[in-house]
């Protein structure tokens, strides 16, 4: 380029850079919106640290034989619910109070089984 073409881009963007633009804020908007790095390093240790927490927790739940202790509980929940459904089916008819156990039963199967795979079927049906 020539002399005289180097004067005349240098005259132009001196123009250029004396003008100003009305933005009305949203220059500072959008530097407000911006993410900040020391959030995002902040979230990302927060993730690897749980993370590492859940693989500890997991690790130590085998370990130290939770899985015996959890099906000894739902075993153990299972034979406490039947005994108390002995004792309601023997009493029952003893009661001054009329109660069909068996119209009970019916109502706890269809909310444990039924209602479950209706709102499963629908939610997949949406999705």
């Amino acid at each position: 380029m020539t002399d005289k073409e180097n004067r005349m881009i240098e005259d132009f963007f001196k123009q250029a850079a004396q003008q100003q633009i009305e933005d009305n804020g949203f220059t500072e908007r959008v530097m407000k919106n911006l993410p900040d790095r020391k959030l995002e390093v902040a979230r990302r240790l927060s993730q690897l640290w749980t993370l590492f927490c859940l693989v500890v927790a997991g690790v130590l739940f085998f370990v130290f034989g939770g899985w015996q202790v959890v099906t000894g509980l739902f075993y153990a929940s299972i034979r406490v619910m039947l005994g108390w459904l002995e004792v309601q089916m023997v009493t029952a008819s003893t009661t001054e109070i009329p109660i069909n156990l068996w119209g009970i039963l019916l109502l706890v199967a269809i909310v444990i089984i039924y209602l479950p795979y209706q709102t499963a079927r629908k939610l997949s049906a949406t999705l």
